[in-house]
């Protein structure tokens, strides 16, 4: 399905739902992380659409929604209105929300911004931010060797390359070069510039924060950070993993975000 953005972007979005059709269910909100989609959820929405009703959206750029044009600059302001603007769509008031990496990064400055639209969150990967990052470093590489050979040459800091299908890293990879790069370099340029580590008790709601023990795309300092400043946030690390934790522990990843809930909502 898609919605029209406040500036004329078209948006894509999936709902799944298989609670009992004589209750009503929360909404939970599952963001992908850039050079993603919301079909890299995949294996998440099964177990939970049977308690929720599952939301994904193709970030703008990504996916099945528009590229935008150059012009304006994006902003985080422009991310965070398109989360907004289809929980409006759906008559949703509030949602608990999933942030994977980059998702993370928008679901935090919803959070910040508007408290009331955010029951809960659950960051994976997901640091304020990428300005302390090698992240930067990647742009010139996407634009001299091709964004699918970059993402090859540097899978392991991705995912545990000797306990990974193969077949799961060339989709990924496949998919992956689907992506718009100058957008994408855009994109990643912008978060590249951004950190909000002093706004962190601005993040009122129970939080949970999982993080890869061998992170290797932000800051690993920034996750303490986070347990530090976010005033009710609980913390789980994924000992040895790199990055792609969404992608390559899906069901631990579930298992964690379905207990928290139930410790936290009942």
């Amino acid at each position: 399905m898609h919605f029209t953005a406040s500036d004329g972007l078209r948006i894509s979005y999936f709902v799944d739902d298989f609670t009992d059709p004589w209750t009503q269910p929360a909404t939970l909100l599952l963001l992908h992380a850039a050079m993603g989609h919301s079909r890299r959820f995949y294996a998440w929405v099964p177990r939970l659409a049977r308690h929720y009703r599952v939301v994904r959206m193709d970030l703008r750029g990504h996916g099945s929604s528009q590229v935008p044009a150059q012009e304006p600059p994006l902003s985080m302001d422009r991310l965070v209105a398109d989360v907004h603007e289809l929980l409006d769509h759906l008559g949703c008031a509030q949602a608990h929300i999933v942030g994977n990496s980059a998702g993370g990064y928008v679901a935090q400055n919803l959070a910040m911004s508007s408290p009331a639209r955010v029951q809960s969150l659950m960051l994976f990967g997901s640091t304020p931010g990428l300005k302390h990052s090698q992240a930067a470093t990647w742009l010139p590489r996407v634009a001299k060797e091709g964004l699918r050979k970059f993402l090859a040459d540097t899978i392991s800091d991705r995912f545990p390359v000797e306990r990974t299908d193969p077949r799961h890293i060339e989709w990924f990879l496949d998919e992956a070069a689907k992506n718009d790069v100058p957008y994408l370099a855009g994109f990643i340029g912008l978060m590249t510039t951004l950190d909000w580590s002093d706004r962190l008790a601005e993040i009122r709601c129970p939080t949970l924060i999982v993080y890869p023990g061998a992170e290797t795309v932000g800051s690993a300092r920034a996750y303490d950070a986070m347990a530090a400043r976010i005033p009710d946030a609980e913390v789980i690390a994924y000992e040895g993993m790199p990055h792609n934790i969404c992608d390559s522990l899906p069901d631990r990843c579930v298992d964690d975000a379905l207990a928290f809930l139930r410790r936290r909502f009942g």
